[in-house]
């Protein structure tokens, strides 16, 4: 995998994003455009390769209640400038593929992009958090062409393997629940699971090379 490009982002709030409303159409119209990227990329691959590495896409927009909530964990008043300066996950995609392999390709082809910038990126797979969780995370922007500007947008991507989401999903669910204070052994059993979760995924993609490898020497 080639090293992505990383680029400091600047936007000037003020005169770029002045109300909710704004906000919600400049999001949604960077979701739209990252889903369509993804999209194309994928129906590409299976033209050239006859295999297709997402799974599929999700993608949603962070609620007001939920961004006002964030940035008072962070200090800062609730004003639209402080949204757009220091809420990075306001607009989040989820790509779901079948193997781990499929994850760092998806990630080099929207490195590629000539206009996706990115901007950082955490991989949580090569070095998973302590709970055990694991996904790819990249936080990109996009230009959003208006009818009197253009508004570069800050969107969240996360990257990870059907059996990742399924982890995740569950551990969102606990952390709702307890409220981020999980009895210490449910912790540790998620912590269990997730060593079950990457194991499946390193069997399922040596399996998948094998069975390719196997296709490949019929073919011949």
């Amino acid at each position: 995998m080639k090293l992505m490009k990383q680029v400091e982002y600047v936007v000037d709030n003020e005169n770029q994003v002045d109300s909710w409303q704004e906000v919600t159409l400049v999001y949604s119209a960077a979701l739209k455009q990252i889903n369509t990227k993804l999209e194309i990329l994928n129906d590409e691959f299976q033209h050239v390769h006859r295999y297709n590495p997402i799974e599929h896409i999700k993608s949603r927009m962070k609620t007001s209640e939920s961004i006002v909530k964030k940035l008072k964990r962070y200090g800062y008043e609730s004003t639209i400038e402080n949204m757009v300066k220091y809420i990075n996950d306001i607009a989040g995609i989820r790509v779901i593929c079948s193997f781990t392999s499929d994850i760092y390709r998806i990630a080099d082809m929207i490195g590629n992009q000539n206009d996706i910038k990115v901007i950082s990126v955490k991989d949580y797979i090569k070095h998973p958090k302590a709970s055990g969780y694991k996904s790819y995370h990249m936080l990109v922007t996009v230009p959003v062409f208006l009818s009197d500007r253009i508004v570069e947008v800050k969107v969240e991507i996360q990257i990870r393997t059907v059996a990742m989401d399924f982890w995740a999903s569950l551990e969102h669910k606990i952390n709702y629940k307890f409220e981020g204070n999980a009895p210490q052994h449910i912790k540790t059993e998620l912590v269990e699971c997730a060593r079950m979760v990457s194991d499946l995924d390193a069997r399922m993609l040596s399996l998948n090379e094998e069975i390719l490898s196997l296709s490949g020497e019929r073919d011949d």
